[in-house]
């Protein structure tokens, strides 16, 4: 499975179904119909697909829509929701902004947000393993197989860009103007 193909299914995907539960169910069946070699190169595709996103500026951009809290595994969560959006999701962090996943969230608080709407897919990092626990019978196949390959596997964001203070609201205005509009901050009330 090379690049294209990867795109291909996940975004076959999103035609099937919004629901994220429903894709993942449809990815695992289309993929179990794969080589185990494919299996293992869709993961590898997802894990490409993470690297460039996976930057302080977008952990900035992640921690703004999710008004200042937005921990390192809500970041981890949130780049395969990304990566879900499509080959075309923003890579500068403020076109986010464009993203009708995105625009969807505004003006309604958190705790509004239905649980498919969430910007997190946490399950999309699994969706490989299962496929390739389904077609081999191996429960840590997935994982044998990459580190046969060479691959090391990752679980924590590292991003490769410098850090800059994502709670600082002079910094949100000048690096995420549109996302701070679209997203301005609320006071948080500590009990």
């Amino acid at each position: 499975m090379d690049k294209a193909e990867f795109w291909t299914l996940l975004e076959r995907s999103a035609e099937e179904t919004t629901d994220p539960d429903h894709r993942l169910t449809w990815l695992t069946h289309h993929l179990s119909r794969l080589s185990p070699e494919h299996i293992a190169d869709f993961q590898l595709g997802l894990e490409a697909a993470r690297r460039p996103i996976d930057t302080y500026a977008m952990w900035g951009a992640a921690n703004q829509i999710l008004d200042g809290l937005c921990s390192s595994d809500t970041f981890w969560y949130f780049q395969p929701w990304l990566i879900g959006q499509g080959q075309r999701f923003a890579r500068n962090p403020d076109n986010l902004a464009d993203l009708p996943a995105v625009r969807v969230l505004a003006g309604r608080g958190h705790e509004n947000w239905s649980d498919a709407e969430w910007p997190q897919w946490e399950a999309l990092d699994y969706v490989a393993a299962d496929a390739y626990e389904r077609v081999t019978g191996r429960r840590d196949g997935l994982h044998e197989a990459l580190k046969a390959r060479g691959h090391r596997v990752y679980a924590d964001p590292e991003p490769n860009d410098q850090p800059w203070n994502s709670d600082s609201l002079t910094e949100i205005a000048q690096r995420l103007p549109r996302l701070a509009r679209l997203f301005p901050r609320r006071q948080h009330v500590t009990p």
